[in-house]
């Protein structure tokens, strides 16, 4: 039998310093050469050296690529899908170890020497010697490295399921890569009459507080959304306040209403989403000048569990009237003390009743053009061109001001969940027996994964076409950002995510457990793996 090049943790741990070394950060030339060097990586293997065309590079946004490995054993259609991203965040709070930030022997020895720089819990995991440091090495390339070891036993040993590997780009911010990897599972299912089984992620474990030590198991994902809003007064002189309105002034009052609002949290299964909060705030505005802002936008986010992308913007538009009603209450009582006429009430428009307003005032041709001048700027992000594309048509159709537009702002997760569904069972069961007995390691299951996932992508349902006010109420939808809901309520297997303990995801000190990483959580999945190939 042929030697397995990644099968013990000495090998696991060389093939994850060698994966940390290749820098992806999102959006960067090393995201673009990661899938091609992983390719390279992939076709050392035998299994893929016979079978070629089971090893492939996909195309997916602005150069990046995805890659899916598939082990077929021709006696069976059931097939775990192993998913992961490659893409990290990015390196600046490094500082002057930036250049080994992804060199994880090196970062962990300059910081055992700069030691007393670190807060305690940093400093007895360095002494520990338990711990690996570098980007990436946590979220979530040890994931990536886990699935490579398991596609390359189950090619050698034969085992009797089918394991496509899948791993993409751009999670951490748009998640381009799984968005355009679904039409691809849906195309591999067909060429070779696959069974989807499970989709099983290798994201890491996210701390619940502050030096949380526990093993978690996930269930589920939680889900994210962004409502949004252009708030659009009536310029004036700043000698002038009171011929217009300050869009600020309107912002100030959805903003509060926003802000840890408890009407957005969901409870599911006892936990809880995380309150809503601003992640933008800002006016429109270019240059400083004693002309009152009258164009301002901001950005809310929103988690979820059960609630669907309609349910949230009904929610959304309530909490905007309501803002708009207090605003107008105590605008017409400053105009009031000061006798001057105001120059209008604040209204609430949606999105899609804005775009139909203006298309019918300008024409169709006026609004493409007008939306593909934006879609232009490939500077700006798909949050500011939906911003713009709301504005633009503002600036045209100023008889609406003052008012709050509403809207969404990519991107979108929708919250998975699994629990309950008896094959997930048997795997929780099944783990956290494993990992007591072998190891041990107290297991805990959450049902919905914090960090946000990929697998918001796959085993989508919902029978209220919970996504059309996301459709028509998104600026950018159909040109720079979609979803495929049709095609990811197909993928209708369960999900699960098992992956490596680690600390400080996104953080300068963001670390791996080896043992857990390098010994315990691959054995506890190769288990899982088998159970799931026996179970009908």
């Amino acid at each position: 039998m042929n030697r397995l090049k990644w099968n013990t943790p000495e090998d696991l741990k060389s093939l994850l310093s060698e994966l940390v070394s290749w820098k992806s950060v999102t959006l960067t030339e090393g995201e673009r050469q990661f899938p091609i060097n992983l390719y390279e990586k992939m076709r050392e293997l035998e299994y893929f050296q016979s079978l070629p065309n089971q090893l492939k590079l996909h195309d997916s946004d602005k150069g990046r690529k995805f890659l899916t490995a598939l082990y077929k054993n021709p006696e069976v259609k059931d097939t775990i899908c192993l998913i992961s991203h490659f893409d990290t965040v990015n390196t600046e709070e490094y500082g002057d170890l930036e250049m080994i930030s992804t060199k994880t022997e090196e970062l962990t020895n300059a910081f055992i020497e700069r030691i007393e720089e670190f807060s305690l819990d940093v400093q007895n995991d360095l002494k520990s010697g338990e711990y690996l440091f570098g980007r990436g090495s946590m979220d979530m390339k040890m994931g990536l490295a886990m699935h490579m070891r398991i596609i390359e036993k189950v090619s050698i040993e034969k085992w009797p399921i089918n394991i496509l590997l899948l791993t993409v780009p751009d999670e951490e911010v748009n998640s381009a890569g799984m968005r355009d990897a679904v039409s691809t599972l849906v195309k591999l299912r067909k060429e070779y009459s696959l069974n989807y089984k499970l989709f099983l992620n290798g994201e890491p474990v996210f701390t619940q507080e502050p030096g949380d030590p526990k093993y978690y198991i996930y269930s589920g994902t939680i889900g994210k959304i962004m409502p949004a809003a252009l708030f659009y007064g009536k310029e004036t002189h700043a000698g002038e306040p009171l011929s217009g309105m300050t869009s600020p002034y309107i912002a100030s009052f959805l903003t509060k209403k926003m802000e840890w609002n408890a009407e957005f949290q969901e409870t599911s299964f006892g936990e809880k989403t995380p309150l809503p909060v601003t992640l933008q705030q800002k006016d429109l505005r270019l240059d400083y000048s004693t002309q009152t802002p009258f164009r301002s936008v901001a950005l809310y986010n929103v988690f979820l569990m059960k609630r669907n992308a309609s349910e949230v913007f009904n929610l959304f538009e309530k909490v905007a009237n309501d803002a708009a009603r207090e605003c107008n209450l105590e605008y017409e009582n400053v105009c009031n003390k000061h006798n001057v006429n105001p120059i209008g009430k604040v209204k609430v428009i949606k999105y899609s009743d804005l775009l139909k307003y203006a298309t019918d005032k300008l024409g169709e041709e006026y609004v493409f053009n007008l939306k593909k001048e934006v879609n232009s700027h490939n500077e700006w992000d798909d949050r500011e061109k939906s911003f713009r594309i709301a504005d633009y048509l503002m600036i045209q159709c100023q008889e609406l001001a003052p008012s709050i537009i509403i809207l969404f702002a990519p991107p979108y997760y929708p919250a998975i969940n699994s629990t309950g569904n008896e094959l997930v069972e048997e795997c929780i069961k099944l783990s956290s027996e494993l990992a007591k007995n072998q190891f041990n390691l107290p297991v805990k299951r959450i049902h919905y994964f914090n960090g946000i996932s990929d697998l918001s992508y796959v085993n989508y349902s919902d029978s209220n076409n919970g996504w059309a006010s996301f459709e028509t109420n998104t600026p950018v939808w159909g040109d720079s950002y979609s979803l495929p809901f049709n095609l990811m309520e197909t993928l209708n297997a369960p999900v699960l995510n098992i992956g490596p303990f680690g600390k400080d995801a996104h953080k300068l000190t963001e670390r791996l457990h080896m043992k857990n990483a390098f010994e315990e959580v691959p054995f506890i999945v190769e288990e899982v793996i088998h159970k799931v190939s026996k179970m009908e």
